[in-house]
């Protein structure tokens, strides 16, 4: 079962925090209100959040400010934001929250099918760094495992010899006494930074420089 993306609806009105909830039922994600700029900040410190959508005027501590201190903190400073703002004031409030950190913005009355497309690509966006993580840590593990690590170094070795052998081959075809051709130079020049690769590795240098170029 895929994991629910949690998303933070944040306006002062509830009638606008109930039209949130009605427009993104049917991505079937996890919603959670706040009526304020503090009781957002307050879920937050409970909750890792995929995705919050904060309207910009509120009273008290309005939705500028309380971005700034949502990018302050270290645990949520990557929380991507989309701004709820005033079509009257859409230009101002734009800049505004694109200056607080927030990574998108839509005026109200806003489109419920764009306000829908926009979240998903932020769920999709979320989704995928979850996945990337949770293959980061496998990869790491299986490294980190002496079995494992040979099984990569194993890997390593077979392509070390598969391009060296399609070097040689290569070089056989071309004529005497003619130069190598700049095909045959990039693929010797791969295969150097394959040994430098494998030697770095096998001395337990560059073992996350290793995992990102190869195996990213």
């Amino acid at each position: 079962m895929n994991e629910r993306a949690r998303i933070l609806l944040v306006d002062d009105r509830p009638e606008n925090l109930l039209a949130l909830e009605a427009i993104l039922s049917s991505l079937d994600q996890t919603l959670v209100r706040a009526g304020s700029g503090e009781e957002a900040l307050r879920a937050l410190l409970k909750e890792d959040y995929a995705l919050i959508l904060l309207d910009a005027q509120m009273p008290g501590m309005d939705g500028f400010e309380t971005a700034a201190r949502i990018k302050r903190r270290t645990r949520t400073k990557d929380v991507p934001i989309i701004f709820l703002t005033a079509a009257d004031s859409e230009q101002r409030n734009s800049y505004r929250g694109y200056a607080a950190g927030g990574a998108d913005y839509i005026s109200k009355p806003f489109d419920p099918w764009i306000l829908r497309a926009k979240v998903q690509v932020f769920v999709d966006l979320w989704a995928a760094g979850r996945r990337l993580a949770t293959q980061a840590t496998l990869l790491r593990r299986q490294i980190d495992e002496p079995s494992g690590a040979g099984e990569v170094l194993g890997v390593l070795r077979d392509k070390v010899a598969d391009v060296t052998e399609a070097v040689e081959q290569l070089e056989a075809d071309a004529e005497t006494g003619g130069s190598v051709s700049a095909a045959v130079e990039r693929v010797r020049r791969r295969v150097d930074e394959l040994r430098d690769g494998l030697a770095a590795f096998e001395s337990g240098d560059a073992v996350a420089g290793l995992t990102r170029r190869e195996f990213g």
